[in-house]
């Protein structure tokens, strides 16, 4: 497991290679996929667009868990964007990693932290930008004084815990699962008893990380409509 990041200096920034081709990839598979389930649209869904338009039904659930659908309608193709996008990135790394000279090229972008909390500040920011546009400056800015003034503080505090759980509980599962991949297949590949030892709990491992890939996909996606809806109505 000792792999080393292909790291390239551009104009004095460090920029993560394999992160900026799985980021890559994993946008192309997303885009491709709703291409092809809005490529011919049908009274009577079939295909692509029948598992494109059950995902919309989905996130439409999540979103009416949390708010009236006047104020959550606005948020339907970013939970859907974020659904498959993090699922998508969750399952590139299952299958296989790619190792060049001890160089990690291919994995699933969240994976890294970087780009688990990246997505988590810009599910934040969006809120803040959305509860300012919706209320109002003055009436978003009392939200942080109620129910009382001596809570401002805490609430401040809370914008960065709900950024720092949002990021490191996407990533802490999808790499912790990696690991273990990888500490397994390397076990099958010691021989005749590591493959019995390793091939048979790799096949369920893997089984469980999409599962557990899936769930995070989803809890990731729940919570930003959770905090949006925290920022956009009165109620809360």
């Amino acid at each position: 497991m000792d792999h080393k990041a292909p790291i390239h200096e551009f104009f004095g920034l460090s920029f993560n290679l394999s992160n900026v081709l799985m980021i890559t990839v994993a946008s192309i598979i997303v885009f491709i996929i709703a291409v092809l389930g809005a490529r011919t649209l049908a009274m009577k869904p079939t295909g692509m667009q029948n598992f494109v338009e059950w995902i919309i039904d989905f996130v439409k659930g999540i979103i009416g868990s949390n708010m009236d659908w006047k104020t959550g309608g606005r948020f339907l193709f970013l939970g859907a964007t974020l659904l498959m996008y993090i699922f998508v990135s969750n399952m590139l790394g299952l299958p296989f990693a790619v190792v060049v000279d001890h160089t990690l090229w291919w994995k699933s972008p969240t994976a890294d932290p970087g780009i688990a909390l990246t997505l988590a500040a810009m599910v934040v920011v969006l809120t803040h930008y959305y509860g300012i546009k919706m209320k109002g400056v003055a009436e978003y800015g009392r939200d942080y004084f109620r129910p009382l003034p001596l809570l401002f503080p805490l609430k401040i505090i809370e914008e960065f815990a709900n950024t720092l759980t949002l990021g490191l509980r996407l990533y802490g599962n999808i790499f912790a699962g990696e690991i273990l991949l990888g500490l397994l297949a390397g076990l099958s590949a010691s021989g005749v008893f590591g493959i019995l030892g390793g091939a048979i709990p790799m096949l369920l491992w893997q089984g469980f990380s999409l599962f557990v890939g899936t769930i995070q996909a989803f809890i990731f996606t729940m919570l930003t409509m959770v905090y949006m809806a925290h920022k956009v109505t009165k109620d809360h």
